[in-house]
């Protein structure tokens, strides 16, 4: 992999992204790398590159994102349609997807230069209602919104009958995404290169109603059947989408993918222990 030009984005927001993202800039442009920023880290920094969302896949060979794994989730949306490696370097508390820590970085960027990387292939979603559409790299939630009662889904995949879910709402995840929400509500942790679809659902009135693993190549419907109206379809949990009754919302892979450098210092099982705090040795 021929790494020439790198695009820097952060969550403004965290209080040392500037002075990171700025540091990594000044490194890299030593070693005769051109670097551009995403517009709003670019008005924190000042005095450096910034351009669009539109243009920072189309200026980088690799996008750096510095912050936690809601902004390297926001990037994934930003790149989907271009093969552009994100690297996630932590700045947050926990951070499954940003693998690298902060005191890594010019090490694993050296790595990287150098050619000795690895990229993970990672599915993304589309969920799509009434003509409009949205991308997920972790899940797409159907839940109740405003209403304090539990919504009925009635749930299909690929045209056959599933279940009607009476619940607080229903996760729809990638093998990425199942370890945010969908793991805190019951589901299984599934490796993040195997494509496939989770069906969890939140706080179900049946407690025989369980999660559900389906194939990458399925669609799933999912249909309102609730009287009263509101019902809320979130991807990745930023951007949302208004159900009513008898909407229906269909989830299935998207064309496009997104590629994440893995950590050169530690696993997927690695990963694992340390964010949920496993035991060590058997």
């Amino acid at each position: 992999m021929n790494i020439q030009r790198v695009g820097i984005l952060a969550n403004a927001g965290k209080e040392t992204a500037a002075r990171d993202s700025l540091k990594l800039g000044e490194w890299l442009e030593k070693r005769g790398i051109s670097v551009v920023y995403e517009e709003e880290i670019a008005r924190v920094v000042k005095g450096v590159r910034g351009v669009s969302h539109e243009e920072l896949p189309r200026l980088s060979d690799m996008i750096v994102v510095f912050g936690g794994d809601g902004t390297l989730l926001k990037a994934a949306r930003i790149v989907k349609g271009h093969d552009v490696p994100i690297l996630g370097v932590n700045l947050g508390a926990f951070g499954f997807m940003t693998v690298v820590n902060l005191h890594e970085i010019f090490d694993t960027m050296e790595l990287i230069l150098g050619g000795y990387s690895r990229t993970s292939k990672r599915m993304m979603l589309d969920a799509s209602i009434d003509g409009k559409s949205l991308s997920a790299l972790n899940d797409v939630v159907i839940n109740r919104g405003n209403l304090s009662r539990i919504v009925n889904l009635e749930t299909f995949v690929d045209d056959r009958y599933l279940a009607t879910f009476k619940a607080d709402g229903l996760i729809i995840s990638t093998p990425t995404g199942s370890t945010a929400y969908s793991l805190s509500t019951g589901g299984p942790i599934v490796f993040p290169e195997l494509d496939s679809m989770i069906i969890t659902p939140i706080c179900p009135h049946t407690l025989t109603n369980r999660p559900v693993v389906v194939p990458p190549d399925c669609v799933v419907k999912v249909v309102l059947t609730t009287r009263e109206k509101g019902a809320t379809v979130t991807v990745d949990g930023q951007d949302s989408l208004v159900m009513t009754s008898g909407d229906a919302v269909s989830i299935s892979k998207s064309d496009a993918g997104v590629r994440l450098f893995t950590s050169p210092e530690r696993d997927y099982m690695e990963v694992l222990r340390g964010k949920l705090g496993w035991g060590g040795s058997p």
